[in-house]
């Protein structure tokens, strides 16, 4: 059997590498397209009929002309001009820019201070096939400037898995895939158990959306599950977290609440609230951040609910009341 497995393992890496391949070439078509947009942005930002009317046309005509299509909004279309002109008369990474997905190239440019500290980080992400989670780690423990101070080649710290750098939100919704097509992972699976299980909970939760897209400060964040509560007259976001609760995950949901509230809830709507749907939590640690259980945000709540703890659906019913 072992001789058996060994053999079946050959053609699950010629899957593998297929995958692979196909995700790289399709990332190459996107980058090449978003290059192509900001080109021409660029180019149309010199005549005099440019400006916010011509970009807001623009979006128009896109939506009427490919409905459905995904980041052809203003924040889109101006983050196109800006990878353009970013990197336009630098020869130097030229090659490299169709090696990186586009969410690795949003990250790098918000978040480097200098041509070289983008440049460094283009080639890192290349060379150890960084997806964004990896990538932003190692940004977010200011690599660059510690590399730049060592004396000694300081390597990056070591990274637990590895994952298809191509994988990309961004290369799935340009391909117009159906939602099924998703890495099987336990967080995927969790996501669709627990929106059957909110929606049993009774008919004042509507649902909304799955990965509800949010953009501040020209970045992406995703809502796990956004709903409706009719009787509250408010938008109910949804966190699930496959861990433990942890205090930095309330923060995280009074910054999605806020961006709700600013961008999504209507006049007459009433603040945003928050759910956390955790594997466990500590007492102690709960009562820490909330004092009650409630943190605040202009009217609004973040609750706290563990799954793994046999809650049911009235008590789940219960916090979002609460909140």
């Amino acid at each position: 059997m072992n001789e058996l497995d060994n053999t079946f393992a050959e053609i699950a890496q010629i899957i593998e590498k297929a995958r692979d391949n196909a995700y790289r070439k399709v990332n190459v078509e996107l980058i090449l397209m978003y290059q192509r947009v900001g080109k021409f942005l660029s180019e149309k930002s010199k005549e005099a009929n440019y400006g916010d009317a011509y970009i807001d046309s623009l979006v128009e005509y896109i939506r009427n002309r490919f409905p459905g299509i995904k980041g052809f909004n203003r924040c889109g279309l101006y983050r196109m001009k800006q990878f353009y002109e970013t990197y336009a008369v630098n020869e130097k990474v030229s090659p490299l820019v169709t090696q990186l997905s586009w969410t690795n190239h949003l990250l790098i440019m918000s978040g480097s201070k200098s041509d070289e500290e983008r440049e460094f980080y283009m080639r890192l992400a290349v060379k150890e096939r960084y997806s964004k989670r990896q990538l932003e780690r190692q940004m977010d423990s200011g690599y660059y400037e510690r590399y730049m101070l060592s004396k000694s080649k300081l390597l990056p710290e070591p990274l637990q898995s590895r994952q298809n750098p191509f994988l990309d939100q961004y290369v799935v919704e340009f391909l117009d895939l159906p939602d099924t097509f998703q890495e099987n992972d336990f967080r995927k699976a969790l996501v669709r158990g627990t929106r059957e299980f909110i929606l049993e909970l009774g008919r004042d939760l509507t649902f909304v959306g799955e990965e509800y897209p949010l953009q501040v400060g020209g970045e992406d964040y995703r809502i796990d599950l956004l709903f409706f509560h009719r009787s509250l007259h408010c938008l109910v976001a949804m966190e699930l977290k496959v861990g433990k609760f942890k205090p930095e995950y309330v923060s995280k949901m009074d910054f999605y609440l806020e961006g709700l509230d600013r961008q999504i809830k209507k006049p007459d709507e009433n603040p945003s609230v928050g759910l956390l749907l955790c594997a466990s939590k500590n007492d102690e640690v709960v009562g820490i951040c909330h004092e009650p259980d409630a943190f605040t945000h202009d009217g609004g709540a973040v609750s706290i609910a563990a799954a793994g703890q046999g809650y049911t659906s009235e008590e789940i019913t219960g916090v979002i009341r609460f909140a």
